[in-house]
């Protein structure tokens, strides 16, 4: 089964999936074959939905046959190109650039890990590139693919480990 994003104008576009077409945000600046740490571009191709992670003091663990772990304070994921753990899972504190798993706004509340540029990552190819929670009004993203909560946690409960999702134009 696969799961099709497809890019409407600028960072908005809409995702299909089992008969459901949801509304969701892209990368700031579009979709991009060419994938480049920074570029705010959301990877065309076909990935792996990995795992999920989520917030338990906020959300009830998801409806779904993903792996699901719980995000605790201490979780991160490097973006830096020059680091051994790029592009994967850290603990914090990380004396290089990385992003913070545990937010204070609710972006992260529910997180998908795509399997893009993880096996293994090449630097500078892109990195953090989930499924989230979307900001008020769909504003576009650094590169991940964000949906409304109630939409993602509906499309987790039909999804397996053998799901792909499928960034095209």
């Amino acid at each position: 089964m696969r799961i099709q994003v497809k890019p409407d104008e600028g960072h908005r576009g809409h995702l299909h999936f089992m008969g459901k077409t949801y509304t969701c945000a892209i990368g700031k600046t579009g979709v991009t074959e060419n994938k480049c740490e920074g570029d705010h571009a959301s990877p065309l191709g076909v990935f792996a939905l990995r795992e999920i992670y989520y917030r338990a003091d906020k959300v009830d663990a998801p409806d779904s046959l993903l792996p699901c772990k719980i995000i605790s304070l201490n979780d991160g994921w490097c973006d830096d190109p020059a680091h051994k753990d790029y592009n994967r899972k850290i603990s914090l504190p990380f004396d290089t650039s990385h992003e913070t798993l545990w937010r204070e706004d609710d972006l992260y509340d529910i997180i998908v890990i795509l399997g893009h540029n993880d096996n293994p990552p090449i630097p500078g190819k892109g990195s953090c590139i989930f499924m989230h929670v979307a900001k008020e009004g769909f504003e576009g993203t650094e590169g991940c693919v964000a949906l409304k909560k109630s939409d993602l946690t509906d499309l987790l409960r039909s999804v397996s480990i053998d799901t792909l999702i499928d960034i095209s134009l």
